[in-house]
């Protein structure tokens, strides 16, 4: 077990919910959803919703009837991206080796950092201040010696709160630690465990590495190191970018194609700007439809040259758009690029590594 790294996972706070919560004071305290309405999901909901066992995911029309009182609002993704940008400024002032999950969390390498600071935990501490002090959100933290570790921890202390699962700690905390808690591991995988009497980690830690990968393929390899705190991967600020999308999920679902082709235009542009900023082209189109219904429809275009501009990718949306095997009313549209330049830059990243100091 590698106990010579110092790895923080960041994550917010109920995000979504959370900003909208901040700039729109009256709605604090209060049982909110971002996203959801009757025909639509729900996208995140604030702790006061999740009382009433409104979830992410959750269709807007069961998360009503869980809460009658629900207050829904539409989403506002330029305004968490803008927050977002703001908190991973906050990071690289730590450190240079960050690695976005999303727009709300992200792994820290902070075995060396650029304040000398040796204890990781109160890095961590001083992160989520600055959080709050600059954007007024609050995050919480995990810190350990792995990736894995860290994502777990971090959810230990939710909201606002923080874990450290010190080295010496690691195969106790493994032993204790729930299935469900295990980082990976979803409701389908567990109830599976279930049935063979896994519950937690020390009734994992019993069955062999040969009879894991018999019973869960490539993934009981993952389970048998875990358990142990066996997790090399390093944090990656370098990750070599496969696609670039955009979607839209719409507040009234769309029973027009003037409307359809409308949106269309501006997924384009919304497209077409993302990739400017970062010099990036694509061979590879797809069009991707959610109806009403939920169901997903997806459809490509590969070319030889790169698409690079707003009307390109327009035009091959609405090629892909006559190709669809469906005439209903729909909720989400997307675009997105794959086939990447980005695929041809060789990408070098350099995990610094030093005699592990104490956590406190």
């Amino acid at each position: 077990m590698q106990t010579d790294r110092k790895i923080i996972h960041v994550d917010m706070d109920a995000f979504y919910a959370s900003v909208e919560q901040h700039d729109n004071p009256e709605l604090r305290g209060k049982p909110l959803a971002v996203g959801g309405g009757m025909y639509g999901v729900v996208a995140a909901a604030s702790y006061e919703a999740r009382k009433f066992g409104v979830r992410s995911a959750m269709p807007g029309r069961i998360a009503m009837e869980k809460c009658p009182h629900l207050i829904v609002v539409k989403p506002r993704f330029a305004r968490y991206k803008e927050i977002s940008q703001q908190i991973r400024k906050i990071f690289y002032e730590f450190t240079d080796l960050v690695e976005p999950l999303s727009l709300d969390e992200a792994y820290l390498d902070v075995t060396e950092n650029k304040k000398g600071i040796e204890s990781a935990q109160e890095i961590a501490k001083q992160i989520r201040q600055r959080i709050f002090d600059e954007t007024g959100l609050t995050a919480s933290a995990g810190i350990s010696v792995n990736k894995f570790l860290a994502k777990v921890a971090s959810d230990y202390r939710k909201p606002n709160g923080q874990k450290t699962i010190h080295p010496t700690q690691i195969l106790e905390f493994m032993e204790e630690l729930p299935i469900e808690k295990f980082y990976g591991i979803g409701k389908v995988t567990a109830n599976k465990m279930h049935e063979l009497h896994i519950f937690k980690g020390l009734h994992l830690k019993e069955k062999s590495l040969e009879e894991l990968v018999r019973l869960f393929g490539k993934s009981g390899s993952y389970y048998y190191n875990v358990v142990r705190g066996i997790h090399n991967s390093e944090v990656k600020p370098n990750r070599i970018q496969k696609s670039v999308a955009v979607e839209e999920t719409f507040w009234e679902n769309l029973v027009d194609e003037e409307s359809v082709f409308k949106q269309l235009e501006i997924i384009s542009e919304d497209l077409h700007t993302r990739i400017s900023k970062k010099e990036i082209k694509g061979k590879s189109l797809t069009l991707k439809i959610k109806y009403k219904d939920f169901a997903v429809y997806t459809r490509s275009k590969t070319q030889e040259v790169y698409y690079d501009n707003a009307q390109d990718f327009y035009e091959t949306a609405l090629k892909l758009w006559e190709l669809r095997p469906f005439d209903k009313p729909v909720r989400l549209l997307g675009l997105s690029l794959s086939n990447l330049n980005t695929q041809e830059k060789k990408q070098i990243s350099v995990q610094l590594k030093i005699p592990f100091e104490e956590f406190d």
